[in-house]
């Protein structure tokens, strides 16, 4: 099992960023990814950034160019780095992971973005 643990969610102003953080309780070699997904009100679960085992990095098309994910495989992390924030980047921020067959989802972090 993997236990996600995320941080870093709140409040910011159009234009501005926030850093999300995930910790894992174990390695991340032993992942087959790790990343980030998030949920609107009303709306389905999307991805946002997730980094696999083969280092293929993928982006969700709303988020390209001012979202970047990265980890420290040392601290059992992963990050987001958001830039550049919008109002439509509000959502829960889940953190998932895969490892042999299952999926682990994080309590999630709410960020919202003010206009």
């Amino acid at each position: 099992q993997v236990q996600l643990e995320e941080s870093g969610g709140g409040l910011v102003q159009a234009g501005g960023s926030l850093r999300l953080s995930c910790t894992a309780s174990r390695s991340l070699f032993g992942l087959n990814a790790i990343g980030w997904y998030r949920q609107a009100p009303g709306k389905e679960r999307e991805l946002v950034a997730s980094t696999r085992i083969s280092g293929r990095i993928n982006y969700g098309d709303s988020v390209k160019g001012r979202f970047t994910i990265s980890r420290d495989n040392a601290k059992k992390s992963v990050y987001l780095q958001m830039n550049n924030l919008k109002p439509e980047d509000t959502a829960v921020y889940y953190c998932n992971a895969e490892f042999l067959s299952s999926t682990y989802w994080g309590q999630g972090t709410q960020v919202t973005v003010s206009a």
